[in-house]
């Protein structure tokens, strides 16, 4: 029977640590979620937002039931979401740091006219509402449609830019310099 049908069998499974060697040599984009579902915002920095579909605009992401933003995850009907470049580091690690209001103006920030919490000039970002849930291991994957977006710093198709990843438990900024073949389109 298929995983999505049956219980995983975690006794055959990939040992965990093994799991997380692997993707510690995996870069990721980095990206900040913020959600309201009326209690007050919260936020948290996240490497696993993916595109899904451009027609309909969907993308993905998945939250650890360990985040203190998980519960406000859980119930919240729309999210934005901040992809960040090297100029935001400091909306990045605020994201990631726990146990502190990420909203005590340590980063601007301000509010929609539809509600939502947005950090002020960070690269981008996409106003979403959340169509799906899906239980995954100890984490919920979330998927999200696009429903209004904001450029700040734009990249252009091909040209280098000041892309933030996370490699190895550590920031990383891409750049020209890290460029090994130019033209190759995905």
């Amino acid at each position: 029977m298929p995983a999505s049908k049956a219980a995983i069998d975690v006794e055959q499974s990939l040992p965990s640590e093994d799991f997380k060697a692997v993707f510690r040599g995996h870069p990721s984009g980095v990206a900040v979620i913020t959600a309201d579902a009326g209690q007050g915002p919260v936020a948290l920095t996240a490497s696993s937002v993916a595109s899904v579909s451009a027609e309909p605009p969907l993308l993905i992401f998945s939250v650890s039931a360990l985040s203190s933003a998980s519960p406000v995850l859980s119930r919240a009907e729309t999210v934005v979401v901040h992809f960040l470049d090297v100029q935001d580091i400091d909306v990045a690690k605020l994201g990631a740091k726990s146990g502190i209001d990420r909203f005590a103006q340590a980063q601007t920030w301000t509010r929609l006219s539809t509600g939502e919490t947005v950090y002020d000039g960070v690269r981008a970002w996409v106003r979403c509402e959340i169509v799906e849930r899906i239980q995954a291991g100890e984490s919920k994957v979330l998927i999200a449609r696009a429903l209004q977006s904001h450029i700040e710093r734009d990249v252009q198709p091909g040209q280098p830019s000041d892309a933030l990843v996370y490699h190895n438990r550590m920031w990383h900024h891409l750049d020209e310099r890290s460029a090994i073949d130019h033209g190759i389109a995905m």
